[in-house]
C-alpha cells in the first residue's frame, strides 16, 4: 500500500493554521485567560477559612449529609494547611471554566444528535476520536497555536472532556418514555414546549451524569496542563516530579484527590444520586384536601 504521508499532510495543515489564523487563536487566548482570571478573583475574594466555609455550606446544601460536609470541609482545611490554597483556587479556576465551555458545545451537540441520525451518526466517531486519542497528540498542536501557559492546557481539557455530555445528553433524551411525548403532543405543546417541560426535565438525571463526568475529566487533565506551563496543582506535582521532590508530590497528589471528592461528591447528589433525606431537612408541607360542600335538596311541598 502506498505511503499517504497523513503525518506530513497534517503537519503542513497545523503550518497552514498557525501561520493565517493567529489573530483568532490570540483572541480565543484572551478571552479563556479572561475566564481563568475572573473565576480565580471571585474564589480567592474571601479568606481561606471563609471559603471553606462557604463550601461546606454548598456541599451540605447539596448533600444533606452533615459527617460527609464536615469530612470534606477538613480535607479543604488540610489543603489549607500544606500551603496549597492559591494552587488549589487556580486548579478550581480551570476546571469551572473548561467544564461551562464543555458544556455549552456538549449539551446543544447531545440535544441536536438524539432528533437528527445524520447528526449522531457524523457525531459519533468525532467523539470516539477525542476520547480515545492520546492528549499528548493534540497538546502538541495547542502549544504551537497558543503557547506555553494555561490556553493550551484549557483546551486540551475541553477537548478530553466533551464527549460525556454530548453521549448522556443524547441519551437521556432518547430514553424518555415516548408515550409520555406523544401524550404532551396529543393536548397541544409544541416541539419546543415538548423539549423543555418533558424531555429535558426526565433526561436531567442523565445530564447531571454527564455533567459529574466532564467534572472529573477536567480535574484528570491538571497534571497534563502543568507540563504546559499550566499553574495550578499540575504544576506543582510536576515540579515535584521533575526535581524528585517525594514530600511536594504527596501533598500535591493529596489536594488533588481532595478536590476530586469534593466535585464528585457535590454535583452527584446534585444530579439526585447520594443525597440523603434527614429527619432535620425541611419538606414541604401536603397541601390539605379542599372540602367539597354539596347543597342540600330542597324538599318540595
Amino acid at each position: 500500500m502506498p505511503d499517504l504521508r497523513i503525518g506530513e499532510r497534517g503537519e503542513s495543515v497545523i503550518d497552514y493554521m498557525t501561520e493565517h489564523l493567529g489573530g483568532f487563536f490570540d483572541l480565543l487566548k484572551d478571552i479563556l485567560n479572561f475566564g481563568l482570571r475572573s473565576v480565580y478573583d471571585l474564589l480567592t475574594a474571601l479568606t481561606p477559612v471563609a471559603m471553606v466555609v462557604v463550601l461546606v455550606v454548598i456541599a451540605l446544601l447539596a448533600t444533606r449529609r452533615v459527617l460527609l460536609s464536615a469530612g470534606l470541609g477538613l480535607g479543604l482545611l488540610l489543603i489549607q494547611s500544606m500551603d496549597l490554597w492559591p494552587e488549589t483556587m487556580q486548579t478550581m479556576a480551570s476546571v469551572v471554566v473548561a467544564t461551562v465551555v464543555a458544556l455549552l458545545v456538549g449539551i446543544p451537540l447531545g440535544i441536536w444528535s438524539a432528533f437528527d441520525p445524520v447528526v449522531r451518526s457524523v457525531l459519533r466517531p468525532v467523539l470516539d476520536l477525542m476520547q480515545t486519542l492520546p492528549v499528548f497528540v493534540y497538546l502538541l498542536p495547542t502549544i504551537l497555536f497558543f503557547g506555553v501557559g494555561d490556553a493550551p492546557g484549557l483546551v486540551a481539557t475541553i477537548v478530553f472532556s466533551v464527549p460525556p455530555a454530548v453521549r448522556l445528553t443524547q441519551l437521556g433524551i432518547n430514553q424518555v418514555d415516548g408515550e409520555t411525548v406523544e401524550a404532551s403532543v396529543a393536548f397541544g405543546a409544541s416541539r419546543g414546549e415538548v423539549l423543555r417541560e418533558v424531555q429535558l426535565p426526565l433526561a436531567m438525571p442523565s445530564i447531571m451524569t454527564g455533567v459529574n463526568q466532564v467534572i472529573m475529566l477536567a480535574l484528570s487533565m491538571v497534571v497534563v496542563a502543568g507540563l504546559v506551563g499550566g499553574a495550578g496543582l499540575g504544576g506543582v506535582v510536576v515540579n515535584a516530579v521533575q526535581g524528585l521532590q517525594i514530600a511536594a508530590s504527596i501533598e500535591g497528589g493529596l489536594a488533588v484527590v481532595v478536590i476530586a471528592i469534593y466535585l464528585d461528591r457535590v454535583t452527584s447528589a446534585l444530579g439526585g444520586q447520594g443525597r440523603a433525606e434527614p429527619s432535620w431537612w425541611p419538606r414541604r408541607r401536603a397541601a390539605a384536601p379542599t372540602r367539597t360542600v354539596t347543597a342540600e335538596p330542597v324538599p318540595v311541598a
